[in-house]
């Protein structure tokens, strides 16, 4: 199964789109639980896990979008759809991994 240029494209895009939400959100976070006195490392830290869902699904663009290609790779026989939003799903899971642990490294709140 040869994958095209424009997937690989979009994998990349998928996967900083995610890893960038984790970041983004847990920095301007960090701001914020500065500003009213809160310790941001922890806020920092806690934000980290809680952003990964919505990093997903900045990252491939909406679930209907998803759910509808599914669903069309199922009932229409499509196979490469399913494939393609899987893998899709996969990568930007990644991104938000990584963005996660990388926050959760440059914090160190989780170590005891």
């Amino acid at each position: 199964m040869s994958v095209d240029r424009d997937f690989l494209a979009t994998l990349v895009i998928d996967y900083f789109v995610a890893f960038g939400v984790i970041i983004g959100g847990t920095i301007l976070g960090g701001i914020g639980a500065y500003l009213i006195g809160k310790p941001p490392l922890s806020i920092m830290y806690d934000l980290a896990s809680s952003l990964k869902i919505w990093a997903l699904v900045a990252a491939i663009g909406g679930t209907f979008d998803a759910i509808s290609s599914l669903e069309r790779g199922i009932f229409e026989g499509t196979h490469a759809d399913i494939f393609k939003t899987i893998m899709m799903i996969f990568i930007a899971l990644c991104g938000a991994h990584t963005g996660t642990l990388l926050v959760q490294w440059i914090t160190q709140e989780g170590i005891k």
